[in-house]
């Protein structure tokens, strides 16, 4: 099945510009400079014979997200996947309130599938959306689901790749020839077996300086080389790389992402 991702952000937990800083990078007037929280979108239109429909999933719901649908012309979400529970990745699920009423009125609430950790983290943040005691109107129209080995999502399978996050096991996500692993600091060697026969591989790449909790762009190009996929995608990428700069350096087959770009995917 054909489908569309869109990097809807790939930038930090700070993001870029980051606040106060006046280097060159913040300062850039390249716009692939300038990095939203990081998320994604996979879209793909149902055959005719299951009503044509275009269905939308979300990898992730950051503080930018609304910026980020208004941006794409968003007019539905049918679910979304959480990589893990930090605030640069869940911190926009309240707009997903408008979009989640109609999909609401279609048939029922908006998955949400994240690991028990996260649902912990979404209860405790977004307890006026997710209590039974609550009375609050117009919360979201959302459900929380278990997020398993093999996620389906109207016909297109999210299964769960599981990287590390300095200490802490979060989700990677394959769907078809396409992989996305973000804030990965490490790699297991079981999860490499689940990346075979890439066409994209999207990675985070955060600067070359080594960090506690994230990789470097050299750990990245080492993982794609090893993994072998068609084209590999750096993302999550701090204000010490320039665009421009560092794509010159990378090898070939190996680019930093950048907010808005699309790709052909298959699913």
């Amino acid at each position: 099945m054909d489908g569309r991702l869109t990097f809807l952000g790939t930038g930090t937990s700070m993001g870029v510009p980051t606040l106060g800083c006046g280097c060159a990078v913040c300062m850039s007037a390249d716009p692939r400079d300038r990095r939203l929280r990081p998320s994604v979108l996979v879209r793909w239109k149902e055959p005719e014979t299951d009503g044509g429909q275009e269905r939308v999933v979300l990898i992730d719901s950051g503080p930018d997200f609304r910026e980020q649908a208004l941006r794409t012309g968003l007019t539905r979400v049918d679910a979304v996947l959480y990589t893990h529970g930090h605030a640069d990745h869940i911190l926009g699920l309240d707009d997903l309130r408008p979009l989640s009423f109609t999909v609401f009125r279609e048939g029922g609430p908006i998955p949400l599938y994240a690991s028990e950790a996260t649902r912990a983290t979404l209860e405790r943040i977004f307890e006026y959306t997710f209590s039974p005691k609550s009375t609050y109107a117009t919360r979201a129209k959302v459900c929380l689901a278990p997020l398993a080995a093999s996620n389906m999502v109207h016909g297109v399978d999210f299964a769960c790749v599981p990287v590390m996050h300095g200490t802490m096991e979060i989700a990677g996500f394959r769907f078809g020839r396409t992989a996305y692993l973000t804030d990965v600091s490490a790699i297991p060697e079981e999860s490499f077996a689940l990346l075979e026969g890439l066409d994209e591989l999207v990675v985070s790449a955060l600067r070359h300086k080594p960090h506690p909790n994230h990789a470097t762009v050299e750990q990245a190009v080492e993982w794609a080389q090893r993994i072998g996929a068609k084209r590999t995608w750096l993302t999550h990428i701090a204000h010490e790389l320039g665009h421009e700069a560092t794509n010159k350096s990378l090898p070939d087959g190996v680019a930093l992402a950048h907010d808005g770009l699309e790709l052909a995917v298959t699913l």
